[in-house]
């Protein structure tokens, strides 16, 4: 976890495992302003940067929206996303490459899912299209830097749900096959999130349950059990040793 969140995602994922996903929003819309605010120790959020760290503030911000989704709390998913899309088209005005540009129209469509708004379909295509137009010389380079990834990581962690908590986004799912055509390569983000991330969104809600986020696991763990579903797999992730099945605490044993 950043430290530039201020203790806050952890908290996230700790309210995640007693499943009051309520405040799993507060504290990932807490985490979001803190490092939306303060990006780096060395980097404001009004500066142009490479490697974009103040992206993971927005994805937090998705987190945020999903969590008070799954809450039963729509009114807040809704100011959540609302809040998010502004962000990310402000950031514009620091974030000048063209991909990174392109990588916040994603996460405008991201807000629109998780938010449940309009247009989302055209969110998604207005994404895809900037990335064609975007000249990037190294694809597979820009797809690991901060923003990037914070963009994938709410998708990844709604995955896990339905999944067993396995994971069930991999790379080569939200990539292309030829990163010696960087558009198609990058335009393939919002084409597979436009397919996955609003029915994935929609299990969570409907389950009434959204997993953690992904770790460090450990299968067949000896020292720890699940009490709800008895499994011995583990997730180690914010500060807490969860069930890599159904994300509850785990007891020691």
């Amino acid at each position: 976890m950043s430290m530039q969140d201020g203790g806050h995602v952890a908290a996230a994922v700790a309210a995640i495992g007693t499943r009051e996903y309520g405040t799993a929003g507060d504290e990932y819309t807490r985490a979001a302003r803190r490092v939306l605010s303060d990006p780096r120790p060395d980097l404001g959020p009004f500066e142009a940067d490479e490697k974009g760290w103040v992206g993971r503030g927005v994805g937090h911000l998705v987190s945020a929206t999903v969590a008070y989704r799954v809450a039963g709390r729509p009114d807040r998913a809704t100011h959540r996303a609302v809040e998010g899309v502004s962000v990310a088209r402000d950031l514009t005005n620091a974030l000048e490459d063209p991909a990174q540009r392109a990588c916040l129209e994603e996460f405008v469509a991201d807000f629109r899912v998780a938010g449940d708004l309009d247009d989302v379909e055209a969110a998604y295509e207005s994404a895809a299209d900037a990335y064609r137009d975007a000249a990037v010389d190294d694809p597979q380079s820009r797809a690991t830097t901060p923003l990037f990834r914070a963009a994938i990581a709410p998708l990844k962690q709604v995955a896990r749900g339905p999944a067993n908590g396995e994971i069930a986004v991999a790379w080569e799912d939200v990539h292309g096959d030829d990163p010696a055509s960087p558009g198609a390569f990058l335009a393939r983000r919002p084409a597979y999130k436009r397919q996955r991330f609003p029915g994935l969104v929609q299990r969570a809600v409907d389950d009434g349950h959204l997993a953690a986020p992904r770790g460090t696991t450990e299968y067949d763990n000896a020292n720890h059990e699940c009490p709800n579903c008895g499994s011995s797999d583990v997730n180690w992730v914010g500060n807490q040793v969860l069930c890599l099945r159904c994300s509850t605490p785990a007891e020691a044993v």
